[in-house]
C-alpha cells in the first residue's frame, strides 16, 4: 500500500525545519465533527488529540490556547493567568488573519504572526499528541514534549471538563 502524500502545509514545512518527528494521520472532515470525531475515525483517545484554540484578550491580542479535545478551556481561569480582563474565542475571519490557516485546519506551528502559546499542562504527560498539520483531516501525532521545540510554551491549568459548564 503506498504512503499517502503529505501535505506541505506551513506546519509541515515548520516541522521539518525544527527537526520534529511526526506521523502523518488522515481522516475524512466532517463540518462540526471536531476531535471526538477525527479521535473516533482515527481510533485514538480523544484526550490525546489536541485542539488549537485561536483567542483574544480584551485588548484584541492573539493567542493560542492547545487544549485537550475531550476539555474545554476556563476563559476566566485564562484571564487571570494572562492578567486579561476577559478572553474569548476568535473569530473565524479573525483566527483565519492571525494564523494563515482555514478554520478546522488551525495549526499551532507557522501560524502567520507570532502568537503567545498556551499549553494544558497535563498534555505533557500524555504518551503522544495528535495536532493539525495544517489542513482540515490531517492530523500530526508527535511527542508532547516536541511542542517546547517548536514554540515557546507557557504552561497553565485551565481545563475543564466538557461534562461540566463553563
Amino acid at each position: 500500500m503506498a504512503k499517502p502524500d503529505i501535505p506541505v502545509t506551513t506546519a509541515i514545512r515548520t516541522l521539518r525545519e525544527k527537526k520534529i518527528e511526526f506521523r502523518p494521520h488522515f481522516y475524512t472532515y466532517e463540518e462540526r465533527g471536531g476531535t471526538a470525531h477525527s479521535a473516533s475515525s482515527l481510533n485514538v483517545p480523544e484526550h490525546e488529540v489536541v485542539k488549537t484554540l485561536v483567542m483574544q484578550s480584551d485588548e484584541r491580542k492573539g493567542l493560542i490556547v492547545l487544549m485537550h479535545g475531550d476539555c474545554e478551556v476556563s476563559t476566566k481561569q485564562l484571564a487571570r493567568l494572562t492578567g486579561a480582563k476577559r478572553i474569548d474565542p476568535c473569530d473565524e475571519a479573525t483566527a483565519q488573519r492571525l494564523t494563515g490557516y482555514q478554520f478546522g485546519g488551525t495549526s499551532p506551528f507557522g501560524t502567520r504572526q507570532p502568537l503567545p502559546v498556551y499549553v494544558e499542562r497535563t498534555i505533557f504527560s500524555l504518551p503522544r499528541i495528535l495536532i493539525n498539520g495544517g489542513k482540515r483531516g490531517f492530523l500530526v501525532e508527535i511527542q508532547p514534549a516536541d511542542l517546547r521545540k517548536a514554540f515557546e510554551v507557557i504552561e497553565v491549568e485551565v481545563a475543564i471538563s466538557s461534562t461540566q459548564s463553563g
